[in-house]
């Protein structure tokens, strides 16, 4: 026993000799490594990525700390990518020694990276694209490697940091950005950073100050503009035409660890003040003066998902998301939503100012729930879930604003803008000779217009969820927005109260205000038919059923036969590219009557349509001014001539 016992305490002094030499060779030989493993990164960079990486000095300074000068990274004849004067840092000896880099300390004194872009190409081309061919059929776990980019991020930064003169710029085709790191100190795990930024339109000085651990994963952080005004974000504005800016974000990163073979993140972010611009969102700014995200994320070894227990409150509107991607043998895609019980008021004054301007004053009584289930699996599109539910509870309109629903009922005037511009007036109501009762309309009008546009208007109220399910599937097959699922209320509404402006808001304002007019009973389904039938656009410059019956046919609205009001049914969705649908000798193309043929076999099915209907139909003849028209170019043209469904924002 006392001869083993001394063998073993014999092989660990020989062990602690060898690790001592061993420490002595790697202290005396330390910078020849270092100029070693310099020059391999250097090989590396030219022979993978064409650029040329030099470090004039580069020495240890004791066991960890490392000093460099003059370091750059220069594509080949291209703009120098990264140039640092002076950087000096510390590692993790016992990190380093089972080959990971934990920064403890760094300092780095003037230098800059910048990125530029011109016709010819951009300095940063290379690393764009993988180098290494992946196994595509090889599965990888989320968890694990998210788990690993993050800690090998967080142990690059270091726990005491001073940056001084230090730029990163942009240059895109003479879009110009400098951000120029006045100041950024990390010491006792306080961040305080001032940032100079430069850009052609304006400057400010922007500051990061807050709670920062790389270590333990975690950080407390407001980003402010230093004089207490707003940020104004560069680069986007001129490079998508998007002005942006907001007065503060906060960041908190509470969580960010392994748990169960599962990686958590939590933690929030608010932002005060926020506003953006941009023509295919509102006509003006959209202001949103608080929002607040609480996030659980949770990445399994197979999917990623924002846990119910997150929640995102847009001023007083509080909703509670969850949003999943699950990657087994199927993709699959879901997202739920749920607001919680809330007064319809508060709901409306906490909509974003300049999104909703058409609701700026409107006054509500009652409160309402709602919920959203929506998924999405990528082997059985044609089973998507859509399930939209909100639940009113003494939901009354007290006052409205600049859309006063309340006008359908009466007489009012009514003005088309096209491509922004103001149309002639049309009056809708007795003051209008061309305005024609629902009572002075052929039947026919009524049938073949509700078959091919919205079969079901008469029942629903405003929206159909399977209509809703199919644009979906297609627009994601599509992998873009080709199909809408417009019904006559959403058109009547877009019409009469708002604009054609392609916009997210109008489509927003579009949706809540169909709710308002269909589930309070502001007008009866009769009356809203009526109106829409005398305000569409039936072709160039033509208003209003009455107009168009004149146009085309030379008849009264009331004469129509099923023939003509087919016609008349197929081109409301594309009216101004009528001439499309004929042959050079004025006769409908076969692909014209055959979407004709499937309406009225459709009506027969449907027993809206009866064979004694048809009788007597001659073949479609444009016998009004319409006809001049058809000598001229089409406007357009419509694939098989089928009404064609857009998507509209």
């Amino acid at each position: 026993m006392k001869r083993t016992r001394q063998k073993v305490i014999l092989s660990l002094k020989i062990i602690g000799v060898f690790l001592l030499l061993g420490l002595v060779l790697l202290f005396s030989f330390r910078n020849t490594i270092l100029d070693k493993v310099i020059h391999r990164i250097d090989a590396k960079l030219e022979r993978e990525y064409q650029c040329n990486f030099t470090i004039q000095k580069a020495e240890f300074n004791g066991l960890t700390n490392l000093e460099f000068h003059d370091i750059s990274l220069v594509p080949h004849e291209k703009d120098t990518l990264v140039s640092i004067g002076e950087l000096k840092t510390s590692v993790s000896f016992w990190k380093l020694l089972v080959g990971d880099i934990q920064l403890g300390k760094l300092e780095i004194n003037k230098g800059f990276i910048q990125l530029v872009k011109t016709k010819n190409g951009s300095n940063f081309d290379a690393f764009l694209h993988s180098k290494k061919e992946k196994d595509s059929t090889a599965e990888v776990n989320y968890a694990k490697l998210l788990n690993r980019i993050s800690s090998n991020l967080m142990d690059l930064v270091p726990t005491d940091m001073q940056v001084k003169g230090f730029a990163f710029r942009i240059d895109d085709k003479g879009n110009k950005v400098v951000f120029d790191f006045n100041e950024l100190s990390l010491s006792e795990k306080k961040l305080t950073t001032i940032i100079q930024v430069t850009s052609d339109k304006f400057s400010q000085q922007w500051s990061i100050n807050g709670f920062a651990d790389p270590r333990d994963r975690k950080a407390d952080l407001t980003f402010a503009n230093t004089k207490n005004d707003t940020i104004r974000i560069p680069y986007i504005d001129k490079k998508f035409n998007l002005k942006s800016g907001f007065k503060s974000i906060h960041f908190n990163l509470e969580n960010l660890a392994m748990n169960n073979g599962e990686l958590h993140i939590d933690g929030y972010s608010s932002i005060e003040n926020l506003f953006v611009n941009h023509a295919k969102i509102a006509s003006k700014d959209v202001i949103i003066k608080k929002a607040r995200f609480d996030y659980h994320w949770i990445v399994g070894e197979r999917f990623i998902a924002l846990d119910s227990t997150s929640t995102v409150q847009l001023n007083n509107i509080k909703c509670q998301p969850y949003l999943s991607y699950t990657n087994e043998k199927d993709k699959v895609y879901a997202l739920k939503l749920k607001i919680p019980k809330m007064k319809a008021q508060d709901f409306i004054s906490s909509l974003p100012a300049g999104l909703f301007r058409h609701f700026e004053g409107m006054e509500a009584k009652g409160n309402f729930s709602y919920a959203l289930n929506f998924e999405y699996n990528d082997h059985r599109p044609n089973n998507v879930v859509f399930d939209s539910k909100l639940k009113p509870e003494g939901i009354k309109i007290t006052k409205y604003g600049e859309a006063n629903l309340n006008k359908i009922n009466g007489e009012f005037v009514y003005r088309a803008i096209d491509k922004g511009v103001l149309q002639r007036p049309i009056t809708i109501g007795s003051g209008n000779g061309n305005y024609t009762p629902l009572s002075q309309m052929s039947p026919y009008l009524k049938k073949c217009v509700l078959t091919s546009e919205d079969p079901s208007f008469m029942t629903h109220r405003g929206f159909i969820n399977e209509a809703f399910k199919e644009s979906i599937t297609k627009n994601i097959k599509t992998k873009k927005f080709t199909r809408g699922a417009s019904t006559i209320s959403m058109q009547l509404v877009k019409n009469v109260f708002l604009t054609r402006e392609k916009t997210l808001s109008r489509k927003l304002e579009e949706i809540l205000l169909v709710y308002i007019l269909e589930n309070n009973h502001i007008s009866s389904k009769d009356r809203m038919l009526e109106v829409y039938f005398n305000v569409i656009e039936w072709g160039p410059n033509v208003y209003g059923i009455a107009e168009a019956s004149q146009f085309y046919f030379q008849k009264r609205p009331w004469d129509l036969n099923v023939n003509q009001c087919l016609f008349l049914a197929t081109i409301i969705p594309n009216p101004k590219g009528f001439m499309a649908k004929f042959d050079a000798n004025n006769k409908l193309k076969p692909a014209a009557k055959q979407t004709e043929r499937f309406l009225t076999n459709l009506m027969f099915k449907r027993n809206i349509l009866m064979a004694n209907d048809t009788i007597g139909n001659f073949p479609l003849e444009i016998s009004g001014q319409a006809k001049f028209f058809l000598k001229q170019k089409p406007m357009s043209i419509e694939p098989n001539n089928t009404p064609v469904e857009e998507f509209e924002f």
